[in-house]
């Protein structure tokens, strides 16, 4: 299906550009400027200061970063040298990070030493036994990490500074880079992406370096060139921001104007500013903007278009608003997860609103959808709601170090089962509508809900759990925790809450507790969560 496109690797891209549009701007973050060739440099001498520290062909290399340029040097040199990247979620805490860290087998985790009220390195501290002398990590509970690099100023005792780092980089000959990076099999792992799964614990997805074909084909359906501004404050560390900024600049020569985070506000401004063509997100951001928009109106005119994730019910007013609000703005809509990439299925910006706005477009090429009987896996007619899967060039490799749970993702055919619920409709577009899996959506970020009621039932108080959605106008859904206290304790919603900040990333954290004597069960033993979300629905909205 793929033999047609050309092998294509993330370490070229950099270079590619910088052959075709030297001078014309390729990054600006906060006031920082840098052409094309100013950014292959940075990749480059990144690559250097990486191969100096040691770190070889397939070794898996965590970024707890937050958006910053070194995250764009970072991901392209570590494609460069042939290791394999690890995006870690910024918001992720002590517990997430231990287990990322150590079922990703990482031999080097780069983050920071603070950003913002966020003290990371100290996070560190807790989790890892760093040395009191000299640099290598030796704890025995991440036997494959070897060290800590802090992209910082200043030196802290027992990790490696970046700076450093890049110095220590220049006695790397160019000769040895373009021996590392002409070594690098296009068909070999490049990035492996965490995402929540039902067993309660995030997966680690594992892809090669094929997802430029997936941009590229998008940036034609899409008419990204050289000549947009595509403004990025989605993280680099959730494949949307990754592929549709990060990798979308270096295959088409566009623009990436970079913010550390999502401020509705000044979003608006370097949409102003910089000419923007280009913005992406989900129901979060487009609420935000168009709240911020119709407050102090700013000059749109050069937006022109965007993915903004639509299909559920829940989005269609969201998405009409901001027609209105932000115009001349043509959003599309699209289908993607993780695990199959971006863009699965789009809408086009030629599209009528309604297949813009109110489907997760038609199905891309290189991509085969169906929609079956979760139960019986039969086919259905079109119209008819049911599970949506799909065959594709961009599907994962597998789950890192989870056979079974790979094995479990695909039929026999090799379908990938998504676990979404979708129509497919006459036209042939596809219409997202929710989650067979009892994940939740806070504000574009996965929550398990398995995950969170593990932590809670880790509670000396807490007898059961059970962990559902509440709608929510601006995050989309909450969570909230059905408790059940065992015999004689005692506790409050605010000492659960407490108990349970800090531990995991803060999107996780229930919103609200309800504590209750017993659940709802089903014949078979299980908590009925539909009896759940109802109570939950009908007990907040009236408090």
């Amino acid at each position: 299906m793929s033999d047609w496109y050309p092998k294509r690797r993330f370490g070229d891209l950099p270079g590619q550009m910088a052959a075709r549009f030297p001078e014309r701007e390729a990054l600006v973050f906060d006031h920082q400027r840098y052409t094309f060739i100013e950014v292959e440099s940075g990749v480059r001498r990144a690559a250097k200061a990486l191969i100096a520290l040691g770190v070889e062909p397939g070794q898996h290399v965590s970024l707890w970063l937050n958006n910053r340029v070194e995250w764009i040097f970072l991901m392209y040199a570590l494609a460069q040298i042939g290791a394999v990247q690890v995006p870690v979620n910024t918001r992720l805490r002590t517990r997430d990070l231990e287990y990322v860290l150590r079922q990703s087998d990482s031999s080097m985790l780069i983050t920071h030493d603070t950003s913002g009220p966020v003290d990371y390195l100290q996070m560190v501290r807790e989790v890892i036994e760093l040395p009191s002398r000299g640099q290598d990590v030796a704890d025995p509970s991440f036997p494959e990490l070897r060290q800590v690099v802090i992209v910082s100023d200043q030196q802290h005792d027992g990790t490696v500074n970046w700076a450093s780092a890049l110095q220590q980089g220049q006695t790397i000959s160019d000769d040895d880079w373009r021996a590392r990076l002409s070594s690098v099999d296009p068909d070999s792992p490049v990035l492996m992406m965490y995402t929540s799964g039902t067993t309660g614990f995030p997966k680690g997805v594992v892809h090669t370096h094929k997802l430029i074909r997936n941009v590229d084909e998008r940036a034609w359906r899409m008419g990204v060139t050289e000549n947009d501004v595509i403004l990025n404050y989605l993280p680099l560390f959730h494949a949307f921001g990754y592929s549709e900024a990060a990798m979308m600049s270096m295959v088409t020569g566009a623009k990436q104007i970079l913010t550390e985070t999502f401020d509705p506000d000044e979003s608006l401004d370097l949409i102003e500013q910089e000419g923007a063509t280009i913005v992406h997100g989900f129901e979060t951001h487009m609420q935000g903007l168009c709240d911020a928009q119709q407050a102090s109106p700013r000059d749109l005119a050069s937006l022109r278009t965007g993915v903004f994730a639509a299909g559920m019910r829940s989005a269609t007013p969201v998405a009409r608003r901001g027609a209105r609000v932000l115009a001349p703005l043509r959003a599309v809509s699209a289908f993607g997860m993780t695990e199959v990439w971006i863009g699965v299925c789009l809408s086009a910006v030629s599209d009528d609103e309604a297949h813009r706005l109110e489907s997760s477009g038609y199905p891309a090429p290189g991509y085969e959808v169906r929609v079956v009987d979760p139960e019986t896996s039969r086919d259905l007619p079109r119209g008819e709601p049911g599970e949506l899967q799909v065959r594709g060039y961009t599907l994962m490799v597998s789950y890192y170090k989870k056979p079974t749970e790979t094995l479990d993702a695909y039929d026999q055919d090799g379908w990938f089962r998504t676990g979404d619920m979708a129509i497919h409709q006459p036209d042939g577009y596809v219409r997202f509508l929710g989650r067979y899996k009892d994940m939740l959506k806070v504000g574009g970020e996965n929550v398990d809900p398995m995950e969170v009621e593990g932590l809670l039932l880790d509670h000396p108080a807490v007898q059961q759990v059970a962990v559902v959605g509440l709608a929510d106008r601006r995050l989309t859904e909450v969570p909230v925790a059905f408790i059940e206290i065992k015999p004689g304790a005692q506790t409050d919603e605010a000492a659960i809450l407490a108990y349970c900040r800090g531990k995991v990333a803060s999107f996780k954290l229930p919103r609200h507790v309800i504590f209750v004597d017993g659940f709802p069960m089903t014949a078979s033993g299980k908590i009925r969560k539909v009896d759940l979300r109802e109570r939950a629905l009908t007990t907040l909205s009236e408090s």
